[in-house]
């Protein structure tokens, strides 16, 4: 079935004269465009670097919406972009959006499941035609059986610092957010097409989904955006609520990785939400080097800690309604428990200088405008904000939101770590490594 858009010549019309419009320069950050339609759905678009359209249908379909029998629900809807619509065979979408030089991806984390096509900018209305028909999957039983396969490599690829990442969520959250964005492995096989259909019914809401768009025109991804079909369900998300304790799994060898965490800032406090991403960065979000350590308090304390070849970095997570900070560390079975005594400790002292804000807000800006000014970067980043927060800040303004937050909103962000009940998720040798009751 053709998607409506393409049939109407006004939208055409409207297309033809966005395409024509010339890129900005490479670098510069654009303007976002945002308008959320009578059914709640929002839309948002920027200028694009090249003449290549990039069209993301962000979804409120993460993992944190999974029942215990429905787990992995997400993983598979992030698979069902390369599989058959009720629409479209998977061999039809794959062949026509090739066919014009085009690509279609998928993403995806605890909140939402995005899936983005990109063509040259003639070619979006091809696109726009078979991200359409994404809304309708068919979860054809064949299909999943084919692919079953494909989940299982997915899940072997998975580093184990995610899995560390995964199992400190599982402890914080214990459900909902705690639901980890790769399947469990007894869920293998598990799911039906009623089950998935059913997920796609409870999620797929237009008041938690968002049309994005880099390189092409605003009224022409409205146009396209109200011709979307939604499901009439559309629960919502159940609330998240922090409890901490231990996740962990033992496995042979002589490392361990351990990811340590208190309750973070929530999108929705804005405000928080930029005091802790600055304090990720001042604690040491990365090394600044290859196989280097970072600059920060957590860095610091690693090499106090005296562990030969442990690495470590911050970690934070801002969801709708709640967030996640702290580490993740890997060392020598032998150093893990000394390395994570100091590094807790640090966790603990909420001690933030006015050097160390300095420099987290010059990190956290770098890090801003490079997303903002890569036309891959920056629709992940509009799509990720449009969907959760039902609105999209230019890149001026959050520039300017980080400079407006101070050094006491930082420490009180550190403050709230510290002092609330740690989350310990931890994989590997795990003869030495502390519970979250005895770093209490």
């Amino acid at each position: 079935m053709a998607c409506n858009a393409s049939k109407t010549s006004l939208l055409r019309a409207i297309a033809k004269r966005g395409y024509a419009t010339c890129p900005r320069p490479v670098g510069d950050l654009s303007a976002v465009n945002v308008k959320v339609l009578e059914n709640k759905l929002v839309v948002a678009t920027a200028d694009a670097t090249l003449p290549v359209s990039r069209v993301s249908l962000v979804l409120g379909a993460g993992s944190r919406n999974e029942a215990y029998d429905t787990q992995g629900a997400s993983h598979l809807l992030r698979l069902a972009g390369g599989l058959s619509t009720q629409n479209s065979s998977a061999f039809a979408i794959a062949r026509n959006i090739q066919q014009v030089g085009g690509t279609l991806t998928t993403w995806g984390d605890r909140e939402v499941v995005g899936y983005t096509v990109t063509t040259t900018a003639d070619n979006a209305e091809t696109g726009l035609r078979y991200l359409q028909d994404l809304l309708q999957p068919a979860f054809k039983p064949w299909e999943l059986v084919d692919n079953a396969k494909t989940v299982v490599n997915q899940l072997n690829a998975v580093s184990t610092e995610q899995r560390a990442i995964e199992l400190v969520h599982k402890a914080a959250f214990r459900n909902g957010l705690g639901n980890s964005i790769y399947s469990p492995r007894f869920q293998l096989g598990k799911l039906s097409s009623e089950s998935l259909l059913h997920y796609v019914a409870q999620t797929f809401a237009a008041g938690r989904a968002a049309v994005v768009g880099v390189g092409i025109d605003n009224n022409t991804l409205a146009g396209f955006a109200q011709t979307l079909q939604f499901p009439s369900g559309g629960g919502k998300a159940a609330s998240a609520n922090w409890y901490g304790g231990d996740a962990r799994k033992d496995t042979s060898g002589h490392r361990a990785v351990v990811a340590i965490a208190g309750q973070g800032g929530a999108a929705s406090n804005h405000k928080e939400a930029l005091a802790f991403a600055i304090l990720e960065q001042a604690l040491g979000a990365k090394a600044a080097t290859k196989r280097g350590t970072s600059a920060g308090l957590f860095g610091e304390a690693v090499n106090c800690a005296g562990g030969v070849g442990a690495s470590v970095k911050a970690v934070n997570a801002s969801y709708s309604d709640a967030g996640l900070f702290g580490f993740v560390v890997s060392a020598d079975s032998k150093d893990i428990g000394k390395t994570v005594e100091f590094l807790v400790r640090g966790l603990k002292s909420a001690s933030v200088s006015e050097k160390d804000v300095a420099r987290g807000k010059a990190l956290l800006k770098a890090s801003i405008v490079s997303r903002y000014s890569s036309d891959g970067g920056l629709i992940k980043e509009i799509g990720r904000q449009a969907a959760l927060t039902r609105n999209v800040l230019e890149a001026d303004a959050l520039l300017s939101a980080i400079d407006g937050i101070s050094q006491s909103q930082v420490q009180e962000a550190a403050k709230k770590v510290g002092s609330s009940k740690l989350a310990v998720g931890a994989i590997g040798n795990l003869a030495n490594v502390p519970f979250a009751s005895d770093l209490a």
